[in-house]
């Protein structure tokens, strides 16, 4: 057997050993908590997602576990309210940790168990005060002898993430259904998990997400998983850059959304006369799908084939027919387009 197997063994030993002072018929049962059992005390996501997993270890060494929350967590058990009796094991998972008066009440509290401090950066030297049975720091004070830094446990975590779905819409401007465009997009995003970022193409004015040029705007629509929208250039711009978009058009300006949608092929536009959640979250679970991807990239490379005609009928109105043909074949061996674009930058400079 190797010094690592030796080591990991010993461990795994200590890990079920209960401490000397806990009486041997206590049951084999810990109490996860952290600065999310305390109410309002700046926890974060870092902070859950390394309770998670101290959970998941502990079901993985056969413990049985309560979750200690407090406001404004809800559903685990509150630490001042449970007989302390009933846990062999306390852990203390992530953050900063320093003396203070509530952490001195809670350590006191649960004396007779044996308290395991996880993840934590401690704040001082552990000469000085080190509460814990078994500390696992992350990363230890810098006057400490024992100078210690670990990386976060919360690399380990494998919590699923969740759709980053972009919400675009356009200011209320009379259009005969946008009342009932933006409630839809209300309901549909508030009943499942998401990330809903807001964003806003208008730039003739303070931008409401703090975007400041056409380029910031469609770059963020670019990085979307899908998006949502009241706009005809939310819809373009994703379906451009091959994000699926579930787009409502709220009847005003001839329906512009849902014809443009119809010309390229794209099924997930509706009219906001006729809304119906069910096939909105259809829609929206169909965009978030690889099915989704496929058909906005088909719909891109049509809309594209599209509108290069523009270019031919705009070039028509402007050239005769030998500059239009010395026209396209300099626009086809060169990188015209891309010129045409830093052109228009220049003529437009945008806020900055």
């Amino acid at each position: 057997m190797s010094k690592d197997d030796i080591l990991r063994t010993l461990l795994l030993l200590l890990s079920n050993m209960t401490n000397s002072s806990i009486g041997n018929n206590m049951a084999k049962r810990a109490l996860v908590s952290g600065w999310f059992s305390f109410p309002y005390h700046h926890a974060t996501a870092g902070d859950l997602l390394a309770a998670e997993l101290a959970c998941d270890w502990l079901e993985d060494a056969g413990f049985n576990f309560d979750l200690a929350l407090d406001s404004p967590f809800t559903g685990g058990v509150n630490w001042q309210l449970v007989s302390a009796e009933d846990y062999s094991h306390v852990v203390f998972v992530c953050g900063p940790f320093e003396k203070t008066k509530a952490i001195e009440k809670f350590l006191k509290r649960f004396e007779r168990s044996k308290i395991i401090g996880l993840n934590l950066t401690m704040t001082q030297p552990l000469e000085q005060w080190n509460p814990f049975d078994n500390l696992i720091e992350r990363n230890s004070s810098p006057g400490s002898i024992k100078d210690v830094t670990r990386p976060d446990m919360t690399f380990l975590s494998t919590r699923p993430l969740v759709p980053v779905v972009g919400v675009c819409l356009v200011e209320p401007y009379g259009a005969k259904y946008e009342e009932q465009c933006y409630e839809a997009i209300s309901r549909l995003t508030s009943t499942r998990e998401l990330v809903v970022v807001p964003i806003d193409t208008r730039l003739d004015v303070v931008n409401n997400t703090s975007l400041c040029s056409p380029a910031e705007v469609e770059s963020l629509l670019a990085r979307m998983d899908a998006v949502i929208t009241t706009r005809l250039h939310g819809t373009v711009l994703s379906l451009k850059n091959g994000v699926p978009v579930v787009a409502l058009d709220p009847g005003g300006d001839s329906v512009k959304i849902k014809r443009l949608a119809q010309k390229i092929g794209w099924p997930c536009a509706f009219e906001g006369s006729n809304l119906s959640e069910p096939e909105l979250g259809e829609a929206l679970d169909f965009c978030l799908s690889p099915q989704g991807r496929l058909k906005a990239e088909e719909c891109r490379r049509l809309a594209v084939d599209m509108a290069e005609d523009i270019y031919i009928l705009f070039n028509n109105a402007l050239l005769s027919s030998d500059a239009l043909k010395s026209v396209r074949r300099q626009r086809a061996c060169s990188g015209a387009r891309s010129r045409i674009g830093i052109k228009i930058e220049r003529v437009l400079p945008w806020r900055r």
